[in-house]
């Protein structure tokens, strides 16, 4: 796996936030009892795996800036860099015992991406790219997929919970989005998802209400596999409003026409 300094150092922590999460992961089933216990349980894991991530990373470069779910923003003696992390993407998913869900870290400089890492220790895949170098699973390059017809497409999203205020939103995406599609998944990981789309396994994601720390990394493993990536609404930034779609070059344009109709 070639890359360089700045990765290496992103996939080290990934993979020891990684083994940290799959302890933890296996002793969720035993909490289910109590949903409290088993929440507070979960916090922790999730607390804990950002701490290793940040003490590996912090240690090997200290001046950068910081951006974590757990911890919050922190600036840095060098104002051009900051590491973006999300130590537990998919912790719903996590808590019920589904081995769906990811380590996410990105290193932005001056405002773009430019590495990422998103690592499914579950199914010990390592996404990864560096902008210019393409995107990569452990040892294979990725390429978004190669599907034309809508038709023919599985699209990827987030259905909002919880009484979130997007929710009325994207029920109407769905209702013109799935008479058109092959189908709509909801697996419950963006980043993962981001992911998924870059390895040509979803055609396409949308979302809109995410963080910066859900799809930071992600973005970029769309970009470098060759996909499209635009915002929800025309003009606005992806990361500042947190609404994106992404796609495989093909199917962009009808893809962003439908949801972009509500």
């Amino acid at each position: 796996m070639q890359g360089s300094a700045n990765l290496n150092i992103m996939i080290k922590a990934a993979r020891k936030a990684g083994r940290s999460l799959v302890k933890d992961f296996r002793e969720v089933e035993n909490l289910q009892v109590s949903m409290k216990g088993a929440g507070d349980f979960v916090s922790r894991a999730d607390t804990a795996a950002e701490k290793i991530i940040r003490d590996e990373l912090m240690g090997a470069r200290p001046t950068y800036g910081w951006l974590g779910e757990e911890t919050g923003a922190a600036a840095g003696a060098d104002p051009t860099r900051r590491w973006i992390v999300d130590p537990l993407d998919g912790t719903t998913n996590f808590l019920h015992g589904l081995p769906h869900w990811a380590v996410s870290i990105a290193l932005e400089h001056k405002g773009e991406i430019v590495s990422a890492v998103v690592f499914d220790p579950a199914k010990d895949e390592m996404f990864w790219a560096e902008k210019g170098a393409g995107a990569w699973m452990n040892e294979s390059r990725l390429r978004v997929s190669g599907r034309r017809s809508m038709i023919e497409c599985i699209f990827a999203t987030g259905v909002p919970f919880a009484g979130k205020a997007t929710l009325p939103a994207t029920l109407q995406d769905l209702a013109r989005l799935m008479p058109a599609c092959a189908g709509v998944r909801r697996w419950g990981a963006a980043a993962l998802d981001l992911a998924y789309v870059a390895a040509g396994r979803y055609d396409g994601y949308w979302e809109r209400e995410l963080n910066a720390w859900d799809m930071a990394a992600g973005l970029l493993l769309v970009r470098e596999a060759g996909g499209l990536i635009g915002p929800v609404r025309e003009g606005y930034d992806i990361l500042e409003k947190g609404a994106v779609i992404a796609a495989n070059d093909q199917i962009f344009s009808p893809f962003a026409k439908v949801i972009r109709e509500g």
